[in-house]
This record gives structure tokens, C-alpha cells and sequence, in this order.
């Protein structure tokens, strides 16, 4: 689970675990550039590709985080061309290589005025860019888009939610049910929870899971339940959660 989180899923990149600069360059080489230089190409006309690559790598600094673009300007050195990148955005989504979750609300309005929480389609992607350590920092969040991305390929609709000062990593609705979700890497206590418990308030059809580690997940939570991240991952959905 450490490997699928560190240097995430490409079957062609795992004869090349034990050699990171190999390792790093089939990523680049072989899935990073032709994916931004040529297959997202092939889907539609792309009139600023120097835009679209800015806007990817951008994702890739921020998985698991909402990003409001127009905040985010200044880290876009085209900055007259701000209107396109919603579109941009949604591109990099038909190449799967990013997704934007929009914000729960009942009303789809909101849902698509809302900034959007970026998760990047395969860690892999993440880790040809910055490495993490297990543990280290920036492993929360590469834990945090895992679990998201393992949500989105098994066909669930997916959100987030946030109303300050209350916010929900994942808001998970298909075949698993329905289910507010934080996922906690760290050492948590009851009020870390809030926003979780406020949301399952609000929204009686949801109920509250915490993915976390295993050592957590063996405690029993008053009124929510527990999940080890890492058997998440292999499959074991929110229904066997303890």
C-alpha cells in the first residue's frame, strides 16, 4: 500500500521500482510527455498547449487540495488566459489525468460555482514530480488522493464538502452507499471530527467514516466508523468498515 501511495499504479513503471532514475524517467518519458505533448492533443484543439502544461503540473503540486484558479493566478505566467482554464481543466479530466470534485450541495448551482478539489488520476503522475517519503511530508495528502482516485475508478459520484469553519475530505454516493468521509493519516481526537459529524447532521442519508491508520481503525469510535486507508485501497469498500 506504501508503493501504490509513493509511486502509484502504471504496471509498465514496477520493473523499475528499485531504480528511481529509471524509474523516473519511463514516467516522464513515457507517460508524462506523451499524455501532455501529444494524446490530450488528439482529443480536441488545444490553442495554448504552454497553458494546458502549466495548468497540469499546477495539479500536481496541489492533489487532494481545492484550488480556486482565479487565486491561483499568479502562479500562471499567462495570466490573460485565466478564462480558459476551467476548460483546460476539464481536458486533463477527458485524458484521465485530473479530476475536479465540486462541492456538495443540494442545489446544482452551487455544485458548479464551486472551486473545485483537484485529484490527480494516478499517483505515479505526483511522484515523476516530487517524491514522498512514507510518513514524511506530503504523505497525508498523497494518502488523501489515493483514496479518492481508488473512489472515482470504482464508479462512484464523488464531492466534497466545505462550509466554514466546517469542511469533509469526500463525499461518496453509488454501489458503497452513501458515506461522509475524512481520511486521517495522523493521530486524530473527536473534535478533528467536527466537520464530519456536522455534515452527517445536516445530511441524515450519510453516514460518517474515518479512513485512518490501522492502529486507529482498531478503535472503536462513538458513532463513527473505521476504516484501515490501506484496505480501502485493496478493495475492501466503506460497507465491511468496522
Amino acid at each position: 500500500m506504501d508503493h501504490l501511495v509513493r509511486r502509484g499504479s502504471y504496471p509498465g513503471a514496477f520493473p523499475l521500482v528499485d531504480d528511481s532514475s529509471r524509474w523516473r524517467a519511463y514516467m516522464r518519458d513515457g507517460i508524462v510527455e506523451p499524455a501532455i505533448g501529444r494524446d490530450i492533443l488528439m482529443l480536441e484543439p488545444v490553442r495554448r498547449p504552454a497553458l494546458l502544461r502549466q495548468l497540469f503540473f499546477l495539479c500536481l503540486e496541489y492533489p487532494a487540495r481545492i484550488m480556486a484558479l482565479h487565486k491561483r493566478a499568479g502562479q500562471i505566467q499567462d495570466k490573460s488566459a485565466l478564462e480558459t482554464l476551467a476548460h483546460y481543466l476539464q481536458v486533463l479530466e477527458q485524458a484521465f489525468l485530473v479530476a475536479g470534485l465540486s462541492k456538495y450541495s443540494e442545489r446544482p448551482i452551487r455544485r458548479r460555482a464551486s472551486p473545485p478539489k483537484l485529484v490527480v488520476l494516478n499517483n505515479g503522475l505526483l511522484a515523476a514530480v516530487h517524491d514522498v517519503e512514507p510518513g514524511g511530508q506530503g504523505w497525508g495528502s498523497r494518502v488523501e488522493n489515493a483514496c479518492l482516485v481508488h473512489a472515482v475508478n470504482s464508479g462512484q459520484e464523488l464531492w466534497y464538502w466545505r462550509e466554514e469553519p466546517y469542511e469533509v475530505d469526500a463525499v461518496i454516493s453509488g454501489s458503497w452507499g452513501k458515506w461522509a468521509v475524512e481520511i486521517k493519516t495522523g493521530n486524530f481526537v473527536m473534535r478533528d471530527l467536527a466537520g464530519l459529524l456536522e455534515f452527517c447532521r445536516r445530511h441524515s442519508e450519510f453516514e460518517p467514516l474515518v479512513l485512518c491508520s490501522r492502529e486507529r481503525a482498531a478503535e472503536k469510535l462513538d458513532g463513527v466508523k473505521t476504516l484501515y486507508w490501506g484496505d480501502f485501497l485493496l478493495g475492501k469498500g466503506p460497507a465491511l468498515a468496522g
